[in-house]
This record gives structure tokens, sequence and C-alpha cells, in this order.
């Protein structure tokens, strides 16, 4: 935490300089500008929302250490609130103040994946060796090609996530616990390596090739920044807010396919594989029948945010860093902020946002 505090410091500176549901229609959105401040909004009032309940949500926000929270509505800020101070100089945290993703962030990472593979480099059902070389492992080579990019994206590599540090990605951390492909386990360092990935397969640094392919394509402002073996990203809540309306609009912006292949991008908001059913590619899935909590091998009975839509999916981070798009409501809802509580995936706290928040929103 103490490294994210420092970063948030400097970036303070820097900022002063499977149910089916029915699918929004992209042409029915609107897209802010890629640049600038512009951005359309709605009235709560004029959407019949309950005024008093929302108040008594941004109480919840503001008592949990939220730094910023937003809600579009058909790509419309409904809701657009900040919280409690900069880290520097005791100034109030507002719309150009950058906070930092987190785990959230696993959600850029599998979507510039999938860019890569519909430009033609890279194959997710190749080994991850033919992207960073052979002896990436600690693991024979016989063992270690059976690792695709696909284990990568599912948390599936089969390597052991009972080491000293989940996040080191050096070979001598990555270890052989089980063949790929059959067992989940929540694992931040073969998820880092997807950069090394992109990097082997593009020929061009991993933020160089994001800003050219997503970043610059939906007007995000932020940065990657290494946070010991982690590869974090800093943004805007409005930035966050973006990347949850490309997926609103299936991959595309204002007229512009930024995802081609709708099929990866349906592969990433489903379930991926059969022990987890919550879990996509790097996204987390509500309405399941259970979920894997990180950290432990035990199913869950139940979804993750049972107050939550069932066609919700989310980028979810450490400290309650929330992107999550809900089809059936054209909703796109972004929470910033301090730990709520001590978990590496926060999921009750969005499921207090939720208890708030469906009763605010009319029922279709």
């Amino acid at each position: 935490m103490k490294n994210y505090l420092f970063l948030i410091l400097f970036f303070a500176i820097y900022s002063c300089q499977e149910k089916e549901s029915p699918d929004p229609n992209p042409s029915s959105l609107y897209f802010p500008p890629l640049s600038g401040n512009t951005w359309e909004t709605t009235t709560p009032a004029s959407l019949n929302w309950d005024l008093e309940k929302l108040e008594d949500l941004k109480e919840l926000l503001e008592n949990n250490s939220s730094r910023a929270f937003i809600i579009l509505k058909d790509g419309k800020i409904v809701v657009e609130e900040y919280f409690g101070t900069k880290i520097s100089g005791g100034q109030p945290f507002d719309q150009s103040s950058l906070w930092y993703w987190a785990s959230a962030g696993k959600t850029l990472t599998a979507t510039l994946t999938g860019i890569a593979q519909e430009e033609g480099k890279l194959d997710i059902q190749k080994p991850s060796s033919d992207y960073m070389g052979k002896g990436w492992t600690s693991l024979t080579t016989l063992q270690e090609d059976k690792i695709t990019v696909w284990h990568h994206l599912t948390m599936t590599t089969g390597l052991d996530d009972g080491v000293a540090n989940k996040d080191d990605f050096s070979k001598e951390s990555l270890v052989f616990k089980a063949d790929p492909g059959i067992r989940w386990a929540y694992h931040n360092a073969p998820y880092t390596l997807l950069d090394k990935v992109i990097e082997g397969a593009t020929d061009k640094s991993f933020s160089q090739y994001f800003n050219e392919k997503l970043a610059s394509k939906i007007g995000i402002n932020g940065t990657w920044q290494r946070v010991d073996f982690n590869n974090v990203f800093f943004s805007d809540a409005r930035s966050m807010a973006r990347f949850g309306l490309l997926f609103l609009a299936k991959g595309d912006w204002d007229g512009q396919s930024i995802i081609n292949d709708k099929n990866y991008l349906d592969d990433m908001i489903n379930t991926s594989q059969s022990f987890n059913e919550s879990y996509g590619y790097l996204c987390w899935l509500n309405g399941k029948g259970s979920y894997m909590p990180p950290g432990v091998q035990i199913k869950v009975p139940g979804s993750y945010a049972p107050n939550g839509p069932d066609d919700m999916y989310c980028g979810l981070g450490k400290n309650g860093q929330y992107v999550c798009v809900v089809p059936s409501q054209n909703l796109v809802l972004v929470r910033m902020g301090e730990s709520p509580d001590q978990a590496l995936v926060p999921y009750a706290f969005l499921d207090d946002i939720w208890a708030i928040l469906r009763n605010i929103i009319p029922a279709n």
C-alpha cells in the first residue's frame, strides 16, 4: 500500500500538470469526445430514481473511504461524486485526480491481448513460450510448453500460487503445481507476464501498444507504473468509465470498432473454465451458481454480489476498485478509493452498494 500511496502522490503532482439479457444498441449510446471535459449528463430525477436513497448511497461511499464514484446510463453521466482529499496538499479529490486500478486493470490487459490476436500478432491457444522465449519458468521444457496464453487469461496455468510472493514472476517463483487447465487459482505473477507476451508478439512496449490500440481510441488518460512486481494502471475515474462504456457498446466506440473480434469479447465476459464459473478472461461475472475467492480452493455457493444484476460483469481490484457493466440496464458503474475491507477482491462492499442501488433504480 505504501508504494501505491507514493505513486498517488507522484500523480497528484503530475495531474496538476450465462444468463441472457437484452443487449444495448451501440447506436443508442452517447459517447463523450476523445479529449476535453465535455460529457453529457442525465439527472437521476429524470430517470425516476429515488433521490432520498441516492443520498444514502453517497453516505455509504463517503463513509467507506471512496474517492470517486460514477454511474453512466446510456453512456451519459447520472451520478458523479468525488470524496476526500488528494494525498498532496490537502486539496479535494476531483475529476482530474489519478488513482490506481489494482486488479481491475486486468481487464485492460485481457482486452489488449484480444486486440493483438485479432491483428494476427499472437494466438491465445499457442504456448506462452512462443512469445516470451523458453525458460520463463523453473518447469521442464515439456511442462512449460503446455502453458498457453489462454491459461494466463483464465488463471489456469497450474503454476504454484502457494509460493512466498504470488506477485513474483522470476522463474524461481514460477514452479509446478499441476498441469495447466485442471486447476483455477488467482495468481498475479502469470497474469503480469501477459505484458511480456504482448511485447514479444508485437515488438512494442506494453505501454506503447496499449496507448496506440486502446487508450487513444477511446480517450483514456492514464499511465502504467511498476509497483514491486506488479504493473499497475493509474487514471482518472472518467477514464475507467470510458472503458466500461466500450464494453457496454460491445467493443465499439462512436461508430468505430475497437475490438473487432466479437467472439473474443464474448469469451472474455462469459465463463471461461469449469472450476470458477464466475470468471471469464480476467473478468468477474455475476449471477452464477458459485464463485471461488482468491487465495482459497473452495467454491462459495451463489454469486459474489447477490444484490447486483445477474448479467453484471466487472473488473475488480484490491481496496475496492470497480468497473462494472450491466447490459440489461445500459449501466456502467465505477468506484475508486481506499479499502472498504481487507479482501483481495472486496465483493462485500460492491454488494453493499447494490443493496442500496437496486432500490434507487426503478425495475424495468
